[in-house]
């Protein structure tokens, strides 16, 4: 019954594709409008085209429905309404709607960062006999370029050490994602495994030779002519200040949740009220006055400056999210710790740092996240080429009208942004977890 009910699944699937290819775009194209302004493709009723086709998918998954339905109705001998597969179908259908507009800014990013025109705005469509193409629905790639790409290493030295470590990196990186994807395959979910202990050390290493990366990588090692040339530099003065600023604000929040959740003392309420009114104003109300500060202890252009300016931000969220996770643990856990003999210091560190090592994940992702593309604070406070972060080099290919280098942009948008996609998709179960635990209450 299950393969005839996926015969009957190809069987409309196919005939919605040959509606497709033999009746809906040869009508298209029979309505394109000649006399058109130049560089713009325009279809008459084009939108009555585009909820026609969406009304003949709904059309399609209900004769599915009905189909599937009735043949099962007829083998079983019951009577089943085809409205719940049918609301199923109506449901994956709008989450590939969504999946579709969600991503298709990033394909034409990618396509804009393979462009070597660095422009947007072009007098004629591209030459080809795709509608879509010359529609600029789908991007034109018949002129694919490294050239952007190029000219964000251009001058770029890469001293010999740091090439063995890059080599190693990618090594353990390639052993971990192969581990990734063998006990997944293999459904090996034992923590204890040898695969287990082989991908968490082989990350190990990843993450202390890619922090050794970063910190050793100096502004002498980008002697190219062009600006762009030191988004390199860019990404690791990111990567620097966005990992301080978290692990400044786990150790600030650590303390000050663990003060709030498990001691009394006078002005403890009108405090918390305190961190929860000041999370109701937006950051840049106090650009003035953090701007002051910053200049009086004469950090103007430091990264210390910039970490002090974003470690403030977090502290009243984490504190509050902190204090509520802790407050989901027994006490009987320091208690019994206490009486045989532990000092509250030693009830903190070795029983209760452990069991919130998640949490501290997620403040620490929390505020790596939130810093890593900030511009405002980081324009602000930093006015050397030598120390910008990627949100300002970002910025710098956008200040003229006229001049915007589209492809530079869309190409060190793209390489800026894998840092924090592997960190967020490596770590993302921590923010489900982090969010969640930081509402339960005991």
């Amino acid at each position: 019954m299950a393969a005839v009910t996926r015969y009957i699944g190809w069987a409309v699937v196919g005939i919605g594709v040959a509606w497709v290819l033999f009746v809906y775009f040869p009508s298209l194209l029979a309505r394109i409008q000649p006399n058109t302004p130049p560089g713009f493709i325009r279809v008459e009723h084009g939108w009555v085209y585009v909820l026609g086709g969406l009304l003949a998918i709904i059309g399609l998954i209900l004769l599915y429905a009905l189909l599937v339905t009735r043949i099962n109705n007829m083998r079983h001998g019951r009577r089943r309404s085809p409205f719940p597969l049918f609301g199923q179908g109506l449901t994956h259908l709008f989450m590939a709607v969504v999946i579709l507009l969600a991503y298709y800014p990033v394909l034409q990013i990618l396509a804009a960062s393979f462009d070597p025109r660095n422009t947007l705005y072009r007098i004629l469509p591209p030459a080809s006999d795709n509608l879509l193409v010359r529609a600029r629905v789908i991007p034109d790639f018949s002129q694919l370029s490294w050239e952007n790409y190029a000219q964000l290493f251009d001058g770029f030295i890469l001293y010999a050490y740091q090439a063995v470590l890059m080599t190693i990196a990618a090594l353990s990186l390639l052993i971990f994602l192969t581990m990734v994807v063998y006990r997944r395959i293999t459904g090996d979910d034992r923590s204890a495994s040898p695969y287990a202990l082989i991908q968490g050390r082989s990350l190990t290493v990843f993450a202390i030779l890619g922090f050794i990366l970063v910190i050793f990588l100096s502004p002498e090692q980008f002697t190219g002519p062009a600006t762009e040339s030191k988004f390199v530099l860019w990404v690791r003065n990111t990567l620097f200040v966005s990992g301080v600023t978290g692990l400044v604000a786990v150790l600030l929040t650590a303390t000050a949740g663990y003060a709030f959740a498990r001691f009394s003392f006078p002005g403890r309420y009108p405090m918390l009220l305190v961190f929860i009114f000041v999370q109701m104003f937006p950051g840049f109300l106090g650009l003035v006055a953090t701007y002051f500060l910053i200049s009086s202890l004469g950090l103007l252009n430091t990264f210390t400056g910039l970490v002090l300016a974003y470690t403030g931000g977090i502290i009243s969220f984490g504190t509050w999210v902190y204090k509520g996770f802790l407050e989901s643990i027994s006490r009987s856990l320091e208690e019994a710790a206490l009486i045989d003999g532990a000092s509250k210091w030693q009830a903190f560190t070795l029983i209760l740092l452990p069991l919130s090592a998640p949490m501290f994940v997620f403040i620490f992702l929390l505020q790596f996240v939130g810093t890593y593309s900030e511009f405002i604070m980081a324009n602000l406070l930093l006015t050397g080429v030598d120390s910008w972060t990627v949100g300002m080099g970002l910025r710098n290919f956008t200040t003229g009208q006229f001049s915007t280098k589209w492809g530079l942009f869309a190409a060190a948008a793209v390489l800026g942004s894998l840092p924090i996609l592997a960190t967020f998709y490596g770590f993302q179960r921590y923010f489900v977890s982090g969010y969640t635990a930081g509402s339960v209450k005991e």
